[in-house]
């Protein structure tokens, strides 16, 4: 029936004409002083008026609309049409016929016939919007937490969409003059702080946040204040993410981990980016990685002339591959190499053979115990390998190279730490001495890596518990993925020669405070159904990560949550005398398999190197994160 809609609300319009004109015996006698005119003259004019009324609707495309998601515009539109078509039949009335009838007749059939349009329109409407709700007997009842633009679009959509799940029963708004309100018939039940327990006295289980345009602290405030094991959270995505004019009600996504932590993401220079990577070959080690495919997945949207993923596990690699095949088609320009940082020889066909532009070191060894008990891994990997990667890149004319760092690097505890420090230092030792722009980013731990302790915590609440945190003192900063690979891609872009960049990544989270959280998102309630452990500290941790070593060298860039932080400079000679240590270092590993004397070097050749116990003991029972002070 759809497809001949249009031809059927045309015959139902000129129906109704019919009954609005067989009723001008009952408005003669209700308006004794109308005329009908000369006989003969009343059927011209009544067809005349018919035909321009038509017309008119035509024009203004009346028939095109929608009636069922008709608002306000659609019935003013209808009705300009419709005095647009009389005052066009009085025109060439006058013109064309010598016989007209009285104008109050047929301004009353003009009029009856619009009535009786609008009337059957809004009758439809409202069928069709009480058929969508009495057809959901098994609907969801919703609460919207915030009666703006967002939630009021969102109400429109979940009434007028007859496959939504959900029957929205209140809004909650913090403006006192919406409160007790009704939006479309749906009330405003009161303020945010008052929706928990309305929603359990109303036996509301589900809410959906629709306030996109809140700042970051207060929705991880109003969230944290809806957090309860009996009421499921959706959430709309920022404004600026509704900008792709997606239907409202398909961006609902669950309220993640990330939405908890208080801080604004950081926004990316598209344009820099662009001068980066447009046209350019671009290299990205351990592209398989977390943050190393995320670097891809973000770069590929800039048309670098070829992404080149280089690394050693072919598992991930070969995800990486068939996603961005698949997401861009066999017509992007890829390439897939599988080899080791540790080979020179191989890295050296690697960069003969596509000679990039651009280059992205994220292969390294990073998860903290496990290089513990392996230390001379980490030094041939994390250490080793980033002085074959710098080396290659550095003979064969690469445009930029930036390592990918960790705070774990700053005043490090642990020998994957100290690992990276040293890397750190190779790229340093590159100043003055090559073409090549050479650079650092340092951040802190990023949510939902390998690793990360998030998808721990998430096995270990589906399990049933118990979460295990190795200190409930543990302060640590928090990114998100994206974000990480978009500061990459920036400090790429802003570098010039040996910077260390740094992101301003807001207040740490506590550990303890972050599983609570994740807990209660699940559904449940810490310490009641699911336990919280403690284990004790892990090899090599520490209580809180530094993301500065001297933060009165802190300098602001034009973005402000990056900055650069300036070291005192380590020279060829001085890096070499350290290497030699290390790979001193090695071979005695190698020949007496004892890995002391490897943690004995580490402490030489980074100063800022420290036992775990030590800096643990020194902060004490109150830990508090450094807050960096900025020039």
């Amino acid at each position: 029936m759809s497809r001949f809609r249009k031809q059927l609300l045309f015959l139902c319009d000129a129906l109704l004409f019919a009954v609005a004109v067989a009723g001008y015996k009952f408005i003669t006698v209700l308006l004794p002083y109308t005329e009908v005119g000369a006989k003969g003259s009343f059927p011209k004019n009544v067809l005349l008026l018919y035909g321009c009324t038509v017309i008119a609707q035509l024009l203004f495309k009346t028939y095109d609309s929608l009636w069922r998601y008709a608002e306000s515009r659609e019935y003013l539109v209808l009705m300009c049409a419709a005095v647009c078509g009389f005052g066009a039949y009085e025109i060439f009335s006058r013109a064309l016929l010598h016989e007209t009838i009285s104008f109050v007749l047929l301004a009353a059939i003009a009029s009856l016939w619009v009535l009786e349009m609008l009337a059957v329109r809004f009758g439809y409407r409202m069928y069709r919007t009480f058929s969508i709700q009495r057809d959901q007997p098994g609907a969801v009842p919703v609460a919207i937490i915030g009666a703006g633009s967002a939630g009021v679009q969102l109400l429109n959509e979940i009434q007028h969409n007859p496959n939504s799940r959900y029957h929205v029963q209140c809004f909650f708004d913090d403006d006192p003059a919406k409160v007790n309100k009704r939006i479309r018939g749906v009330p405003i039940s009161g303020f945010i702080s008052q929706a928990l327990p309305r929603m359990r006295a109303m036996d509301i289980h589900e809410a959906i946040f629709a306030i996109p345009s809140m700042d970051e602290l207060h929705r991880k405030e109003i969230l944290r204040q809806l957090a309860d094991r009996s009421i499921r959270v959706s959430t709309l995505p920022s404004t600026l993410e509704l900008i792709d004019q997606k239907p409202i009600r398909q961006q609902l996504r669950e309220v993640r981990i990330e939405d908890l932590l208080g801080r604004d993401t950081i926004e990316l220079d598209i344009s820099a980016v662009e001068g980066l990577l447009s046209g350019r070959t671009v290299l990205v080690t351990g592209g398989g990685g977390s943050i190393g495919s995320e670097l891809c997945r973000q770069i590929v949207k800039h048309r670098p002339k070829r992404l080149v993923i280089f690394d050693i596990y072919e598992n991930n690699a070969y995800d990486i591959q068939q996603e961005l095949l698949y997401q861009y088609g066999r017509e992007l320009p890829l390439s897939v190499e599988i080899g080791s940082v540790r080979d020179p020889r191989r890295l050296e066909l690697l960069f003969d053979t596509y000679k990039p532009d651009v280059v992205f070191h994220a292969a390294a060894h990073k998860h903290v115990p496990l290089m513990e008990t392996s230390p001379q891994e980490a030094i041939r990997n994390n250490v080793f390998g980033t002085l074959n990667t710098v080396r290659a890149a550095d003979a064969h004319g690469v445009k930029k190279f930036i390592l990918i760092s960790t705070d774990k690097a700053v005043n490090p505890t642990s020998v994957m730490g100290a690992s990276k420090r040293l890397c750190e230092m190779v790229v340093q030792s590159m100043a003055g001495c090559s073409a090549t722009t050479f650079a650092a980013v340092r951040f802190g731990n990023v949510l939902g890596s390998n690793g990360s302790v998030v998808p721990l915590f998430r096995r270990q609440i589906a399990a049933g518990g118990p979460v295990t945190v190795t200190d409930k003192r543990i302060i640590r900063y928090f990114m998100t993925i994206p974000e990480a690979a978009q500061l990459v891609l920036e400090a790429g872009a802003m570098a010039k020669q040996n910077e260390l960049f740094v992101l301003d990544m807001g207040r740490p989270v506590k550990i303890i405070e972050l599983a609570e959280n994740m807990i209660r998102l699940s559904g449940y309630e810490p310490y009641r159904d699911i336990e919280i452990v403690e284990t004790g500290l892990r090899p090599g941790e520490k209580l809180y990560e530094e993301l500065l070593i001297a933060s009165r060298d802190l300098e602001k860039t034009g973005n402000g949550m990056i900055f650069v932080e300036h070291q005192p400079p380590v020279t060829p000679e001085e890096l070499e005398r350290k290497l030699t240590l290390l790979n001193d270092a090695l071979e005695k590993t190698m020949r007496t398999e004892d890995v002391s004397c490897i943690r004995e070097v580490l402490h030489r050749v980074v100063p800022t190197f420290h036992e775990p116990e030590e800096v643990n003991a020194a902060q004490g029972e109150e830990v508090k994160a450094p807050v960096p002070a900025v020039s």
